[in-house]
Formats: C-alpha cells, sequence, structure tokens
C-alpha cells in the first residue's frame, strides 16, 4: 500500500471550515487541496459514479485569478447537475434530451457559493428532472453507488453530492430539496442535510420558484457547522424575487454556538399516517427520543393530523406539471422518445396531459392548505417533530430506476417512492425547515437518518438543535471502511 502524504491525512481528518483554516495558515495551498480531490475522484468515483463533468482547467484558472477571503477559501466544492446554473460549468441537468447545456450567466446561489472562496471543480449526478428517491440517470451511463454498500443507493435526488461526501472526495457538496432530495441522500449516506424555510435561498435569474415553492437549493456535509456557514452564504433573495423567508437573527453559524433552550419534542416512531415503518428505522427514532430526553428536552408522543396521502397526490401533480414544462422546451418540438427521455419523465408528461391549468392551481391550493395544517400542528404547542428521515433503510439499487412510465404509481403506489420517503415531502409542501441528522444505523451497518422539523422560519433553533445532537453523539469519525481514514 502507498504511504499516504501529510496532505492526504489532513484532508481526511478536517471538515471544509478546517481545511478553509488550513490553507488560511499557509500549511497547504488551494491547489494541494484540489490534488487530493483530483485524486480521489480518479481512484474511487469509478466505483460510485458520482462525479461527473470535472473542470480541472477551470478550477486552477480560478485559484490562479484569487480566490475571494470567503469562509470556506480553497476547500474543493462539487455542484449538482441540476440547477445552480454555471457559466463555466455546462450541465445535463440528469438528462440526455438536457445533456450539455450551457448558460450566459451565473444563478445566484452559484454565484454565493463562489464568494465563500470554495473551489467549484464539478458536478455530481442526480437523476432525470430531480424525480425520484435513487440517482440512476440514464445520461451518467448507470448508476450511482452508496460508498456504505454498493448494492444500495445513496439516494436522490442529490444522491451524487452525498456519495461524494461520504467518499471523502469533498468535505461538503451543493445539493437541492424538493420532495427530500437532500435529506434522503443524508440519510443513506450518513451525512448532516438541512432543508431551510421557503424561499431562504434565491432562485433567479433561471427561476422564480421551484415546484410551486416546494424545492430550495441545500448542502451535504458532514458536520452541521460546515452547512451552517454555506447557508449564511448563501441566505436572502436575489433581485426580483417573488417572496422571501422571515429573516434570520444572526444566522445559522451564530445559533449553533450555543445550545436551544430545552424544547418540546412530538415523536413519531410510525409514518404521520400511524402505518409502521422497517424496525430498525423505529429503533433508531426511539433511540433519538432518549438521547433529547438525556439533554433535558420534553418528548412526547404525536403526530400531525394534516392529510398527508392528499398532500402526496397534489405534490405528484404540481411535479408532473413542471417537469412536462421543462421537458416541452427543451424537445422545442421534437418528438418525445425514449431515447431522449427516460420511462418516469415521459410519464410524467404523459400524466400532466390529464390535468388542466385549474387541476394545478387546485393542487397549489392543496398544498397551501397542508402548510396551514402543519403550522397549526405547531401551534400545539411543539417546537420540533422527530421521525425516521425515511420508512426503511436505503433501498437496493433498482428499485427507483426510472424505466416505468406509471409516473404516478412510482410515486404513489404501494412500496414506491411515497411510502419509501413518506416524512420528507411534507416539509417541502409545508416550507417549514428540516433536517436529517445521522444517529441512526441498521443492523446491517447502513446509515439510518433522524428526522427533525420546527416551525416555519424557525430555521436557527432547528440548527441548534441538530448542532446540540452532533456534540452529544457525534457522528463525523465513523466513515464507510473502503474509504475510511487510516488510525491516527
Amino acid at each position: 500500500m502507498a504511504e499516504r502524504s501529510d496532505t492526504e491525512d489532513l484532508y481526511d481528518r478536517h471538515d471544509a471550515l478546517g481545511l478553509a483554516a488550513l490553507v488560511a495558515s499557509g500549511a497547504v495551498t488551494p491547489d494541494d487541496l484540489l490534488d487530493q480531490a483530483l485524486a480521489r475522484v480518479a481512484r474511487r468515483n469509478p466505483a460510485l459514479n458520482a462525479v461527473v463533468l470535472v473542470q480541472e482547467d477551470v478550477a486552477r484558472a480560478t485559484i490562479r485569478r484569487g480566490l475571494p477571503r470567503g469562509p470556506l477559501r480553497g476547500v474543493p466544492f462539487l455542484i449538482k447537475d441540476l440547477g445552480c446554473e454555471a457559466v463555466d460549468f455546462p450541465g445535463h441537468n440528469g438528462s440526455r434530451l438536457l445533456a450539455n447545456t450551457r448558460w450566459p450567466r451565473d444563478s445566484a446561489i452559484f454565484s454565493r457559493i463562489r464568494d465563500t472562496g470554495a473551489v467549484t471543480f464539478g458536478r455530481t449526478t442526480s437523476p432525470e428532472g430531480g424525480v425520484g428517491a435513487a440517482t440512476e440517470a440514464a445520461v451518467y451511463g448507470g448508476p450511482t453507488r452508496n460508498p456504505w454498500n454498493p448494492d444500495h443507493t445513496p439516494g436522490g435526488s442529490s444522491g451524487g453530492a452525498a456519495a461524494a461526501v461520504a467518499a471523502g472526495i469533498v468535505p461538503a457538496a451543493h445539493g437541492s430539496d424538493g420532495g427530500g432530495s437532500v435529506r434522503i441522500p443524508a440519510s443513506c449516506c450518513g451525512l448532516f442535510g438541512f432543508k431551510a424555510t421557503r424561499a431562504r435561498f434565491p432562485d433567479g435569474p433561471y427561476a422564480g420558484e421551484g415546484w410551486a415553492g416546494m424545492a430550495i437549493d441545500g448542502f451535504l456535509t458532514r458536520s452541521v457547522r460546515d452547512s451552517a456557514v454555506l447557508m449564511d452564504a448563501c441566505a436572502g433573495t436575489d433581485s426580483g424575487a417573488p417572496y422571501c423567508a422571515p429573516p434570520l437573527g444572526q444566522g445559522f453559524a451564530a445559533a449553533i454556538s450555543r445550545p436551544p433552550r430545552r424544547l418540546r419534542v412530538a415523536i413519531c416512531d410510525t409514518s404521520f399516517t400511524g402505518t409502521p415503518i422497517h424496525p430498525d428505522c423505529a429503533r433508531a427514532v426511539q433511540d433519538a427520543g432518549r438521547l433529547l430526553e438525556s439533554l433535558g428536552h420534553d418528548v412526547v408522543p404525536a403526530r400531525p393530523g394534516a392529510d398527508v396521502p392528499g398532500m402526496m397526490r397534489a405534490w405528484t401533480a404540481i411535479v408532473a406539471c413542471g417537469t412536462a414544462l421543462s421537458i416541452r422546451k427543451a424537445l422545442a418540438g421534437r418528438p418525445l422518445t425514449d431515447d431522449l427521455v427516460e420511462g418516469v419523465g415521459r410519464g410524467a408528461v404523459a400524466y400532466a396531459q390529464t390535468l388542466s391549468g385549474a387541476d394545478y392551481l387546485d393542487a397549489v391550493g392543496k398544498i397551501h392548505a397542508f402548510g396551514r395544517d402543519m403550522a397549526a400542528f405547531f401551534e400545539t404547542p411543539y417546537d420540533i417533530l422527530l421521525s425516521a428521515t425515511l420508512a426503511e433503510p436505503p433501498a437496493r439499487i433498482g428499485r427507483f430506476a426510472h424505466d416505468t412510465e406509471d409516473y404516478v404509481h412510482y410515486r404513489t403506489g404501494p412500496g414506491m417512492i411515497f411510502d419509501y420517503s413518506p416524512f420528507c415531502a411534507v416539509f417541502n409542501a409545508s416550507g417549514q425547515p428540516a433536517a436529517s441528522v445521522p444517529l441512526g444505523w441498521s443492523r446491517d451497518g447502513l446509515p439510518i437518518g433522524i428526522h427533525l422539523a420546527a416551525p416555519f422560519g424557525a430555521d436557527e433553533l432547528l440548527i441548534a438543535l441538530c448542532a446540540e445532537l452532533e456534540a452529544a453523539q457525534p457522528w463525523a469519525a465513523r466513515r464507510p471502511w473502503a474509504f475510511a481514514p487510516a488510525p491516527a
């Protein structure tokens, strides 16, 4: 076995903020860290298929021009191949139809990431259109695999981002979340993932909102503090945004500097409709509840009474319409064929054709009503709702492949996406902040995320609780064995 370099050890043993501190001290250079990241792509990515569209020349040129003196100066970074439009980083958007798309200007979210001083050098895989809880897009030539066990999915739609972080290729990566697409991969890969309050981050200039306001950018990280710094850097609307989130107080990073007040936590170890979940997931929820009690929080059994199945049907209609719109625009009059669009995408187009404009607005209205019902639950009063992130441990590769054209069954059928992931989309619909914290493990050694949600706008309260849990039960040292650093 080749001897490990000092830089390789440092890269393994620090989060993004830790690496930035090494750059600031002169212990390493941005080029040293980029060398490490690229070497890991070469060695580790073939087994994962997580990192695509690598642009080393762009990254080197960015370093030569001089990096912004932001909090992540010199740290290698990856952006999801869905959204996060950037002039220097063409994307496939998970789709053969949209392969090699270029943009005339940077998106607001990418500009803010760049201003942190992070060195973006490529993109990470996503499923076509961001639809689904697995990442197996045909445009990448095969599925993206979980570093903990390659027979299982890293989740979706930010599955490539999660796999790259879990495998130690980068310490943090951009993602996005329209139905759990940050939190599901965080759960599958043993990472931290936070979905902020609706409109906390900018969507412009290429969109006013994603999926009727249900989609938002986010990050996959090993530490809570890395997510806090990235979210502070990206928070705030862009010019002309249709609406904005309630203002933050001191910000995410300040919020994690001290524990939150003692909280009243509703714990649910079933689905929100009372359906049993996998025993390993239920056990992880119960263990998390006991941990919170040991920290002095008041934990009581409860679950919301909002119409979750109705919300899921409305979500399915809204996303079908959004998917159909993007596909039709990209086709530009060409026929919809299976060499351009995968089965689920073609099914979404077909389903959207059965919906009228009134049907779409009715679905949006149901989502808004659902959000009010969820807000009422937290006024009962509960500060936090605790559940599993997923109803099962990470699914096997192929279970959620995009072959089927039955889009509605894919989302809502027995054993399909919403049975597997019955918690996450609830908070995309309500707009409330929610996070997946890597506290649980299956009997087979796979990660199980614990899901925490808070009232609309209470992002700082939620991330403070996440940081308290991280301090009480640290997780960063636990890595997939194939990618774990050597013992100190």
